[in-house]
C-alpha cells in the first residue's frame, strides 16, 4: 500500500455563478419596439407581468411536445406517440410557469385544453413527417454581435442541415395564418434568424420556414445574402434607437388598432393612462436584462 500524501488534496474551486444575460435584441422585442416603443418599455424594461392567455400557453405546450418528439428515435415518432406527449409537456410547462395553469379551470377543462394541443400536433403531420429526417438541433439559443456591436439573441425552434450542407430554419406557429398585411412581421422574424446564422456560420440559409399548425400551411422563404445584409443595417439602426430611448427614457406610445389587444392599454397616455416612473436602462448586472431574450412561446 502506498504512503498517504504529505499534504491533503486541494479542495475543488467553487463554480462561478452564471453571469446574467446582457441586454440584446430579439425578434419579439424588436417587433415590439417597431410597433410601439412604450409597449417595448413596459414589457422589456419595467417587466410588468401580462396575464397568461390560453392561446399563448397552448403554443408553449405544443412547442414542448414537438421538442420532445424530436428527442425520440425517428422510428418512434408516430402520431399516436406525439399526441401522448401532450400531458407530460403540460406538466413540465406548469412546473416552470405556474401561472400558466390559470388558463384552464378544473380537470374537465384541462382535458379540453389538451385536446386542442393534440389536434395541433396531429395537424403537424399533414405538413411534415418527423420520421423522415433528423434535425440538427431543436430549441436552439443563438447569440451574435453585429459589426457595430449590436447584440442579437433568439431561440430557433429547429435547424435542419441537408446532406449537401444547406441550412433550413423552421419556426412553429400555433396561431392563425397571417394575411398579406401580417406576412411582413412573419418575414421579419425569419430574416432575423437568417442573419444570425449568416453571422454565426458564414452561410445563408437555403430556406426559412414558418409552419402554421392551425391552418395547415407552410410559409417558406429563400433569402439572398444581399437582402440579409440590408436587413442587418436595419437592425443596427433599430438597436441604436432602442439604446437612445433607454438612455433618455423616452418611449412614446404609437396608437393603432393593435391597442385593443394590448395588456398595457390602461397604462398608456394615449388612453388617459399613466405609466410607472421609468426604472432606468437595464445593465449587464440586472435581471431585467434577461427580458430582452426571445421567448419560446408563440
Amino acid at each position: 500500500m502506498s504512503a498517504p500524501p504529505s499534504t491533503p488534496p486541494a479542495s475543488p474551486e467553487p463554480e462561478a455563478p452564471p453571469r446574467p444575460a446582457r441586454p440584446a435584441l430579439s425578434p419579439s422585442r424588436a417587433a415590439d419596439f417597431k410597433q410601439c416603443p412604450l409597449k417595448y418599455r413596459l414589457r422589456a424594461i419595467d417587466r410588468i407581468p401580462e396575464p397568461s392567455t390560453r392561446q399563448a400557453v397552448r403554443g408553449t405546450v405544443v412547442h414542448a411536445v414537438l421538442e420532445d418528439l424530436y428527442a425520440l428515435p425517428a422510428a418512434e415518432r408516430e402520431p399516436e406517440r406525439a399526441t401522448a406527449l401532450a400531458g407530460p409537456a403540460w406538466e413540465r410547462v406548469v412546473a416552470v410557469e405556474p401561472e400558466a395553469a390559470q388558463v384552464v379551470d378544473g380537470d374537465g377543462e384541462l382535458e379540453t385544453f389538451l385536446g386542442e394541443v393534440r389536434a395541433l400536433v396531429r395537424g403537424y403531420y399533414r405538413l411534415e413527417d418527423p420520421r423522415r429526417f433528423e434535425p440538427q438541433s431543436c430549441e436552439t439559443r443563438l447569440e451574435v454581435e453585429l459589426a457595430d456591436g449590436a447584440p442579437l439573441r433568439g431561440f430557433v425552434d429547429r435547424i435542419d442541415v441537408a446532406p449537401t450542407g444547406e441550412l433550413r430554419v423552421v419556426d412553429y406557429k400555433t396561431g392563425r395564418v397571417p394575411g398579406p398585411n401580417q406576412e411582413t412581421r412573419a418575414l421579419f422574424q425569419l430574416k432575423f434568424y437568417g442573419l444570425m446564422l449568416l453571422r454565426l456560420r458564414g452561410v445563408v440559409p437555403a430556406q426559412l420556414r414558418l409552419v402554421y399548425l392551425a391552418g395547415a400551411q407552410l410559409l417558406t422563404y429563400a433569402p439572398e445574402e444581399a437582402e440579409l445584409l440590408r436587413f442587418e443595417r436595419t437592425l443596427m439602426a433599430l438597436w441604436e434607437a432602442v439604446s437612445t430611448a433607454a438612455e433618455t427614457g423616452d418611449f412614446p406610445p404609437n396608437p393603432s388598432w393593435l391597442c385593443d389587444y394590448c395588456a398595457y392599454k390602461k397604462l398608456c397616455p394615449a388612453f388617459d393612462g399613466t405609466p410607472p416612473p421609468y426604472p432606468g436602462r437595464p445593465t449587464d448586472g440586472e435581471s431585467a436584462a434577461e427580458t430582452f431574450a426571445e421567448s419560446v412561446s408563440d
